[in-house]
């Protein structure tokens, strides 16, 4: 991975997204529908894509949105929807849009009170209460955001009644649809113009900011914060939960310093990220220069991206955390702090994420539901009380609330950094301190991420691997314990493959979006092992990909 001279550094204006370009590529340019990458594509998170290439614009808006109505016609869904936006430039003009459709489609929408930017888990939150109790009129939510990706970025995400991310089949669903109507010129595709809409008896206004924050003691130990009296720092990173943090410190009385609260759709104000781009992520070192260069100022500093669904933890002693390493930390810590959540609670995790993770769940004696990569996986387990956590290595997490009861079912990046202060406040070492503790006693493990080029047809055979067509016994000195296709906790397949050792792992899936596939790889037994578990892994991985393309062609 070759990283930028501007890796870390202030982003410099030449690099700054041309915003009027960008809104005006977004309502003028026609996506091409014989052009797979200006079609829709549900990913992990949705759609996602640029206007500036024509893979995000006003007709995939119109077409997903109208897609929606008709899933929710067809499903009986005919309770209020939530619709939230973060701060791309591009989410507000598309919030137009499916205001529009929506309203000329008779449902009924909740948008933010004061036109306030909306986090994912805010929008869950209210799906969620709504919904509880209920055996009619349930109520979903769209939420328009590309996450953490680039300022040229848009993004659409749809969360039915369970209040999580929409699983397979529903997105499946959702894209063949509005594709359907790219192909046909968006005929069919009911609008009202906006300023009609927004008049309308059946367009409403939804204290998102207020209801979030004012539960947050139910799921958080804020007493104890306030009581350490700790310093905390955060950077909203220009994000939806940017005026979220001030009224979080206002009512619960803590000592929490926002570091800025500007919003600005350049996000010049970041410090860019390793590939010389600018892109909000609170997993990312350079990108988190800012805070990471204030950590001796304060206790515990935490950060999170656009719409608020993912966190970073900052540490004096250790800096800017790995995701991986406060996912271990948070699942340690809440099962010995929670007494009230169910001693058959499980913890989720995907495949790609570290195997110290398990090895804290033995000890903890919990169950380990490990799925592929996806907060959906971890929806219906955070619903009904059968997972305490689920958590991704891309740092997005949840947890259920102080009584065991649902909190979100969705990523929510605020509660695990709050849980941080939580940490750091009651046991009086932070959560950098307290993963070294946990190293000694398992191991410290050191982990990668590559990636290595394919082609489509190479990417489609990756995600359709048996573990019969691995013909090796051994990875980097160790005998393989266990090659996975299928995710051990709810046997979905992982879309690529995982290779097991005593000490070590690789997984290998297609990337969504590029011509290339990822290794995520680990070992407990240091960089050498790590080197030569990568190294064999592209070996194994490019035989395969070579025997069927040959097996292909005949």
């Amino acid at each position: 991975m070759k990283i930028s001279p501007l890796a870390g550094k202030p982003a410099p204006a030449s690099i700054l997204v041309n915003v009027p370009g960008l809104v005006t590529a977004y309502y003028t340019d026609i996506p091409d529908h014989s052009v797979s990458a200006q079609r829709v594509a549900f990913g992990t998170s949705g759609h996602r894509g640029s206007s500036f290439d024509a893979s995000f614009n006003e007709w995939h808006v119109l077409a997903i949105s109208q897609a929606i109505c008709d899933y929710r016609a067809g499903r009986g869904i005919n309770g209020p929807l939530f619709l939230g936006i973060d701060t791309h430039a591009l989410s507000t003009p598309a919030c137009a849009g499916v205001i529009e459709v929506l309203a000329a489609n008779g449902v009924e929408v909740m948008l933010a009170q004061d036109d306030e930017y909306t986090p994912t888990p805010a929008v869950s939150l209210a799906i969620l209460t709504h919904n509880r109790g209920r055996t009619a009129g349930f109520a979903d939510g769209i939420v328009i955001t590309p996450s953490h990706n680039p300022p040229d970025s848009g993004g659409f995400k749809y969360n039915p009644t369970n209040g999580g991310p929409a699983d397979t089949d529903v997105t499946g669903w959702i894209e063949a649809r509005a594709n359907d109507y790219l192909k046909i010129g968006l005929k069919g595709v009911r609008r009202t113009p906006v300023e009609k809409a927004l008049r309308t008896a059946i367009t409403h206004r939804h204290d998102y900011l207020g209801a979030y924050v004012d539960q947050l003691d139910q799921v958080i130990d804020m007493a104890a914060i306030r009581g350490a009296d700790i310093r905390l720092g955060v950077d909203p990173l220009g994000g939806a939960g940017v005026h979220y943090w001030a009224r979080i410190a206002e009512r619960y009385k803590l000592n929490l310093t926002v570091i800025s609260d500007e919003v600005d759709p350049t996000f010049r104000f970041m410090t860019v990220d390793w590939d010389g781009r600018i892109r909000m992520d609170p997993s990312s070192s350079y990108a988190m220069g800012r805070l990471i260069g204030l950590k001796d100022n304060y206790d515990i500093a935490f950060a999170c991206d656009t719409d608020h669904d993912r966190h970073g933890v900052v540490t004096p002693g250790a800096g800017l955390l790995p995701p991986n390493h406060f996912l271990s930390v948070a699942i340690d810590y809440l099962f010995q702090y929670r007494p009230l959540w169910s001693k058959h609670a499980g913890i989720g995790k995907t495949v790609v994420s570290t195997q110290m993770i398990d090895r804290v769940c033995a000890r903890l004696g919990r169950k380990l539901h490990e799925v592929p990569v996806g907060f959906k996986w971890f929806s219906a387990g955070l619903c009904d009380g059968s997972l305490g956590f689920g958590g991704e290595e891309s740092a997005g997490a949840s947890f259920l609330r102080l009584d065991g009861s649902v909190w979100t079912t969705d990523k929510d990046g605020l509660v695990p950094a709050l849980l941080a202060a939580e940490i750091t406040a009651r046991v009086g070492r932070d959560p950098g301190e307290i993963y070294r503790s946990l190293a000694d006693e398992f191991g410290d493990p050191v982990a990668d991420r590559v990636e290595a080029p394919a082609t489509p047809e190479q990417k489609k055979m990756l995600a359709k691997l048996s573990p019969q067509q691995m013909q090796c016994t051994d990875l980097a000195g160790e005998k393989i314990q266990n090659i996975l296709t299928a995710a051990p906790g709810n046997g979905a397949a992982i879309g690529g493959l995982k290779v097991v050792t005593a000490a070590g792992w690789f997984a290998a899936r297609p990337s969504g979006t590029e011509d290339i596939y990822k290794i995520y790889a680990e070992s407990f037994r240091g960089e050498d092992h790590l080197r030569l578990i990568v190294q064999e892994a592209q070996v194994i991985v490019d035989a395969v990909l070579a025997v069927d393309a040959v097996g292909a062609d005949q």
